[in-house]
């Protein structure tokens, strides 16, 4: 028989708008698909060598990421989100990622830095395994 996760019983998550997972050393790389990069440098009207030589670095943790602040800001962060309409999956699927689901003890923390984790709607097991693999959001 397979263990149920820790959350078969669903999480709640409702975004709070605190902005934690854009701005800070909670924020880390964030790693837009080639899609996702293609319709930020259309969002924002500019080619996609401009998108990547002004607001990539070529490599973070192997892989091309937008720029991080010196402050631990995504360097879309002012005041908000200015690619919020089209946001790479990462930013949109948040908190609901692999390694924040692996253990109560993980999710818990991540409740300390996520003002929504834990809060507002009911996601259910179906809905957070929709998520993981990427067939929601």
């Amino acid at each position: 028989m397979v263990a149920l996760p820790f959350y078969h019983r669903g999480l709640r998550f409702e975004c709070q708008q605190c902005h934690n997972c854009c701005r800070g050393a909670q924020a880390g790389g964030v790693y837009p698909s080639r899609p996702e990069t293609q319709r930020i440098a259309d969002w924002l009207k500019i080619s996609l060598h401009a998108l990547r030589s002004r607001y990539m670095v070529r490599e973070l943790d192997g892989a091309p990421s937008l720029r991080i602040r010196a402050n631990g800001d995504c360097i879309f962060w002012d005041e908000g989100c200015t690619i919020y309409p089209v946001r790479p999956r990462q930013c949109r699927t948040f908190p609901f990622w692999p390694e924040n689901l692996e253990s109560l003890p993980t999710w818990e923390s991540v409740r300390q830095t996520c003002h929504g984790a834990g809060r507002g709607k009911l996601y259910r097991l179906e809905d957070i395994r929709s998520i993981l693999h990427g067939r929601a959001t």
